[in-house]
């Protein structure tokens, strides 16, 4: 699937109440929860031990949650290129629920939707409706609501 480009506040509201697009699928490995696990001090058994991990709950390593929202921003610019860009802050996460763990092997895919969008004296509002699925699970991982401000050139 192409990228949609996007390049202005008109562009984007084209998109207003409707699906943005589909990533590809991305795996999740143990070194990357590994990683993960080390950048934030959160070693717990369930993630970094693959061996003892058996006898849990899900027969594996199981991901971080909050590393399964970290790489919405990176599988987000899968789906689009936001151009013409003087600047894009990061303004929020809203409603997000774990809803499933990621077991180490799966692979995700983001699902992006806008929500909403609003021009705030020339900065655009975007709420995103983000789920990211898991391949082969009828139950995705988490929904949430990323609020993004996109300063656009004149």
């Amino acid at each position: 699937m192409d990228k949609v480009i996007i390049g202005s506040y008109e562009e984007f509201s084209a998109f207003d109440g409707k699906l943005i697009g589909i990533s590809p699928w991305l795996t999740i490995t143990q070194d990357q929860i590994n990683q993960f696990a080390d950048a934030t001090l959160d070693h717990q058994w369930i993630h970094i031990d693959p061996e003892k991990a058996k006898s849990g709950p899900f027969g594996k390593t199981i991901a971080h949650g909050y590393l399964t929202l970290s790489v919405a921003p990176y599988l987000w610019q899968q789906i689009a290129e936001i151009r013409n860009l003087k600047m894009m802050i990061n303004y929020g996460i809203e409603k997000l629920r774990f809803n499933q763990p990621v077991v180490v092997g799966s692979e995700v895919r983001l699902k992006a939707e806008l929500e909403s969008i609003a021009d705030l004296r020339g900065v655009t509002k975007a709420q995103l409706k983000i789920t990211l699925e898991i391949k082969d699970n009828p139950k995705p991982a988490y929904v949430a609501s990323l609020v993004f401000l996109y300063h656009f050139e004149s």
